[in-house]
C-alpha cells in the first residue's frame, strides 16, 4: 500500500487499500455519456510489431468510457499506414490513424507554413499536437487523456485511473499526470532522478522561492508521459517539439490554468518501457540529447518568468547541480540496499557527468539566443490565423481513414 502523504503545491491521488478497477470504471462510463473521453496513442510503426502495443490493444477492447482513439503515426509508408488500420481496427472504439507523412497531411503543413504558423520538426510533438488539432476538431469532446505505446507493464487501470480525475464532473481537475515507480532489479529513472530533481533543487537553492520551481518539484515524476487534460487546455497549449516536451508541457499548464486544478496519480505498480542508451560522448543523441533539451527547455521557461543569466550563474550552477546530484545518489545507493537491489555507482556517477555536460551545454545554446526554436503553436492560434483549418483537418484525417 502507498502513503498517502501530499507533498508540494500538486493535489497527489495514490494508491490506497485494495484496488476497484471495475468500479472506476463503471464510473467513468456514465462520465463520458456527457463528457467523452479521447485518447490519443503516438505510435512509431515500428511498435506495431512488438508485444507491448499488441497486449494495450487487447486490453483496450474493454475500454468502453474511451469514446475515441487517435493514433498518431511516425515516419511511415502508405503500405506500413494501411498496416496500421489493419492492426487498429479490431478496436471497438472509434479509431482515427493520422498519417502524419501523408500527402493530405503535407497539404496541412503547406497552409500552417504559409501563415508562418510554427508546426515542429517531425516527432512525437508535431504527431501528439496535430492529434490535438484532430480531436478539437470533433467539437464533442471533453478530455484527451495519452500514453505511450512501449509499456510492457501494462494494465488498463493505467488509463481508468488517469483519466478519473479529468472526466470526473465532482473532481474536475484541468490537468492529470501519472507518476509510477520504475523497478525491476534496480531502480531506472536516470533521467528524473540524476537530473531533473536535482536541478530544480539546485534553482531554488540559488533563486530562493519561485512558484514554478516549487509547481515543478511538486510532481513525483516529471518526465513521465502519460496525462489527461481537458480541452480547454488543449486548445491553448503551446509545447516543445523536442525532447523537452513533458517539462514544456508542465509550464504550459502552469501559466493557463490555477495549480488547484492540477493534479498527479499514482497509475501502475511498477512500469517498464524501452530504455534510452546513455551517449556520454554525443550530445546530440540519446539521453545526452533528451537532457540537453529538457534544460534548453527549462531554463526558457525560467526566463520568461523574468529570472535573469549570466555566465557566472550558469557556472555556479555547476557546481550546485553536482553537489546536490551526488547527495541523491549517495541517497538512491542506500535506498537499493535497503531493498536489496542492484546499484551500479559507477554508471549512476557516469549519468551525473553526463547530465553535466548537458547543462553546460544547454546554458551555451540559452546564453547565445535565449528564445530558440518558436514553441509549436497553439490551436487557439492556428483558428485564428487559418479559418476553416479544423474543417481541413477533420477532412484530411477521415479521407485517409476511409
Amino acid at each position: 500500500m502507498s502513503d498517502f502523504y501530499q507533498t508540494g503545491v500538486v493535489a497527489t491521488f495514490h494508491r490506497l487499500g485494495n484496488q476497484s478497477n471495475e468500479k472506476i470504471e463503471a464510473d467513468l462510463e456514465s462520465f463520458t455519456k456527457h463528457r467523452q473521453l479521447a485518447l490519443v496513442l503516438p505510435s512509431l510503426f515500428s511498435e506495431l510489431k512488438r508485444d507491448a502495443l499488441k497486449d494495450i490493444a487487447e486490453q483496450l477492447k474493454g475500454a468502453r468510457y474511451v469514446n475515441d482513439i487517435v493514433v498518431t503515426l511516425g515516419p511511415c509508408n502508405e503500405t506500413e499506414f494501411r498496416y496500421a488500420r489493419e492492426f487498429f481496427s479490431k478496436l471497438p472504439q472509434r479509431v482515427r490513424l493520422i498519417w502524419n507523412d501523408g500527402p493530405r497531411m503535407e497539404r496541412i503543413y503547406r497552409i500552417l507554413r504559409d501563415a508562418d504558423i510554427p508546426y515542429g520538426e517531425p516527432g512525437k510533438g508535431r504527431s501528439t499536437w496535430m492529434a490535438y488539432g484532430y480531436v478539437l476538431s470533433l467539437e464533442r469532446i471533453h478530455a484527451i487523456a495519452l500514453h505511450d505505446c512501449d509499456i510492457m507493464t501494462y494494465d488498463r487501470s493505467l488509463l481508468s485511473r488517469l483519466a478519473y480525475p479529468v472526466v470526473s464532473p465532482g473532481l474536475d481537475y484541468n490537468f492529470c499526470k501519472g507518476f509510477y515507480s520504475r523497478v525491476t532489479d534496480r531502480l531506472h529513472g536516470r533521467v528524473t532522478r540524476l537530473l531533473v530533481t536535482p536541478i530544480i533543487r539546485s534553482l531554488e537553492r540559488m533563486i530562493g522561492y519561485h512558484p514554478l520551481l516549487v509547481y515543478m518539484d511538486s510532481f513525483r515524476y516529471p518526465l513521465a508521459g502519460e496525462f489527461s487534460m481537458d480541452m480547454s487546455l488543449v486548445r491553448v497549449n503551446r509545447i516543445p517539439g523536442d525532447w523537452g516536451l513533458e517539462v514544456g508541457v508542465l509550464a504550459e499548464v502552469y501559466r493557463n490554468t490555477s495549480v488547484r486544478r492540477v493534479c498527479q496519480i499514482d497509475i501502475a505498480e511498477n512500469y517498464e518501457h524501452k530504455h534510452q542508451e546513455l551517449s556520454p560522448e554525443d550530445a546530440g543523441a540519446g539521453l545526452h540529447k533528451m537532457c540537453v533539451d529538457i534544460c534548453k527547455t527549462l531554463f526558457r521557461t525560467l526566463g520568461s518568468e523574468g529570472v535573469i543569466y549570466s555566465d557566472g550563474f550558469f557556472k555556479t550552477l555547476l557546481a550546485t547541480y553536482v553537489r546536490t546530484a551526488q547527495d541523491m545518489l549517495k541517497r538512491y545507493d542506500d535506498d537499493a540496499a535497503v531493498n536489496g537491489l542492484y546499484f551500479d555507482r559507477h554508471g549512476e556517477t557516469l549519468a551525473i557527468e553526463t547530465f553535466t555536460n548537458a547543462i553546460r551545454k544547454a546554458s551555451d545554446i540559452i546564453m547565445a539566443d535565449p528564445l530558440g526554436v518558436p514553441l509549436i503553436a497553439s490551436w487557439d492560434r492556428v483558428i485564428s490565423a487559418v479559418p476553416g483549418m479544423m474543417l481541413k483537418l477533420n477532412a484530411a484525417v477521415e479521407e485517409d481513414n476511409q
